[in-house]
């Protein structure tokens, strides 16, 4: 398996667990499927960059194995092509990012995190001296920790190195503590999957377990996962908490209806609310919607607590990870899209033709506007 280097993929994402070592995740013990609501029509186009575009020639160019559509918590569309399918589980990829942020809002209302104002090096004393250290949880939460790292998938020089634990070559705190500090943190929002590796850090210091272990009895166990899960770890045993998830579908949009419902699930509070709206709010100028970088490039999203906020009144926010996964939200059509793909151009260069990151955003907009 070679990343960003134009191969089909869909036949690999479906089964990472037969390529990388994980650990196994059972379904819940109270599984709770999702039912049908009404069917819903897709639109045949959508608007971006001023051009309207055809949707099913999206869907194709960009190997889409899975699009649903939850409204109320039902299902209004459901649909799988390729390797994908309802018991299919899938690689996350930076998805992932945003269930590590919800598990340290766990373990910050249960107190094995005493505040989002420590520093890193308060629950990781290894990580002293590093680019790490006298950084807050806040700052690494909002990917403005002042570290250098370039998450430029055209020249994955640095995110070549942070992969490769996931193939047996190296570990996962290794390639974190041995970075170094660019600017003072809290002033620039640098996309970096080193930080949410620095927060699965913490995760496991604060809490004493894997983060497969505190995600399952967290998140998938209250949240009825309905299938059979991995988690992605290194050699060390040390989990990817970067994106290193393979849930079905489904079992991805159980995080997006938690937050749909500020924290509550099937009426009872599991996730603080005010934890929540943190997490999906622009908090400081360099989170705004344009600030926040990707490598070289701005992007017209802002940052929230690993969640991609779109610009707008509507109060959206999406997980975004390579090669077009999403986890989308909008709290205002009460509406969850998951789409998982295996996009083959994504990451042979830095343009948005591409890698469609933007795109697909639009594309899932469009289909959301069809629930008003």
């Amino acid at each position: 398996m070679q990343l960003f280097s134009g191969q089909p993929m869909y036949d690999v994402f479906c089964r990472m667990q037969d390529f990388v070592a994980t650990r196994t995740l059972p379904p819940s013990a109270r599984p709770q499927p999702f039912p049908n609501g009404e069917p819903l029509n897709l639109p045949t186009t959508f608007e971006v960059a001023g051009q309207r575009r055809s949707l099913h020639a999206l869907l194709g160019a960009t190997h889409t194995a899975a699009l649903l559509v939850l409204q109320d918590g039902r299902v209004r569309f459901e649909q799988y092509w390729l390797s994908g399918g309802p018991e299919v589980p899938w690689m996350s990829f930076s998805v992932g990012k945003s269930f590590t942020s919800a598990l340290i809002g766990f373990a910050l209302a249960e107190g094995a995190i005493g505040s989002l104002a420590d520093k890193v090096t308060d629950y990781v004393p290894a990580l002293a001296g590093t680019a790490y250290d006298g950084v807050s949880i806040e700052q690494v939460l909002q990917m403005s920790s002042g570290v250098r790292f370039y998450e430029d998938y055209s020249h994955p020089e640095d995110i070549g190195r942070l992969v490769a634990p996931m193939g047996g070559e190296g570990e996962f705190d290794a390639v974190v503590a041995s970075l170094t500090r660019e600017r003072p943190p809290g002033e620039l929002c640098r996309y970096s999957s080193c930080e949410t590796q620095a927060l699965g850090m913490v995760l496991s210091a604060a809490t004493g377990a894997t983060l497969a272990d505190y995600l399952d009895r967290r998140l998938r166990q209250p949240l009825g996962a309905t299938s059979p899960g991995y988690v992605i770890h290194d050699r060390a045993g040390r989990d990817m908490a970067f994106g290193g998830l393979l849930f079905t579908a489904r079992d991805f949009a159980r995080l997006g209806e938690l937050y749909r419902n500020d924290g509550v699930w099937q009426g009872e509070r599991l996730l603080s609310a005010d934890f929540v709206r943190a997490s999906t709010r622009v908090m400081a100028p360099h989170l705004a919607p344009g600030a926040p970088l990707l490598a070289g490039h701005q992007m017209p999203l802002g940052y929230g607590y690993q969640w991609w906020l779109p610009e707008g009144e509507r109060g959206e926010f999406t997980a975004i990870g390579v090669y077009n996964q999403f986890i989308y939200v909008d709290p205002s059509r009460r509406s969850v899209v998951v789409k998982l793909s295996a996009n083959p151009a994504y990451g042979l260069g830095d343009d948005e033709a591409l890698n469609k990151d933007l795109e697909n955003l639009a594309a899932i907009r469009a289909i959301n506007a069809c629930l008003d």
